[in-house]
């Protein structure tokens, strides 16, 4: 005649073993559980091993439970459902052909952008050089230091007219050397 087996005496055990303890004596019921919920048997146990490993991490929180396997199977369907969620909306994310991924527009500048503007930017650095040293100036200070034409005529003590003829031509010479690229 075999005995069944003693009851556990649950309050007496430490956090870690109150855990093992627990999860070795409910881990079929935990485990069906979380298959009544329509998870496949391989899944199930995953999501089981997942319980395991979140509350070893916190292992005290089984004390002063009224029923540890109500609280356990609960758990475990709730992470189960947290599972099923995560692939659905993962499953939503990438599905689609190739064709597809290729049609949606990309936020960022194309990756040729930045190769034309560098040579844009070194076109205008050339076209500055050329121009006579005065508009050069003229043209810097507008341009880089953010001058009014105001201020760079007293500063260089030249007519409001010559700054305006200075900028004129240099932002002409600029473009046309911009159109004209060979």
């Amino acid at each position: 005649m075999s005995r069944s087996p003693s009851p556990i005496a649950w309050d007496v055990l430490d956090g870690n073993d109150l855990l093992n303890r627990a999860m070795e004596a409910h881990y079929a019921d935990i485990t069906k559980a979380v298959r009544r919920k329509g998870h496949p048997l391989s899944t199930a146990r995953d999501v089981v091993h997942d319980l395991y490993i979140k509350l070893a991490a916190q292992p005290d929180v089984l004390r002063n439970k009224r029923s540890i396997k109500a609280f356990l199977c609960r758990s475990a369907v709730n992470l189960g459902i947290d599972r099923l969620r995560r692939e659905n909306r993962e499953a939503r994310l990438f599905s689609g052909t190739e064709k597809e991924a290729m049609a949606v527009p990309s936020l960022g500048p194309a990756p040729d952008l930045a190769l034309e503007i560098e040579a844009r930017v070194a076109i205008l650095r050339d076209a500055i050089g050329e121009l006579p040293e005065r508009r050069r100036v003229v043209f810097i200070l507008h341009r880089l230091h953010h001058l009014s034409p105001d201020e760079i005529s007293r500063k260089l003590k030249i007519s409001r007219n010559m700054v305006d003829r200075h900028l004129r031509r240099a932002f002409a010479h600029c473009l046309d050397r911009l159109l004209h690229v060979d």
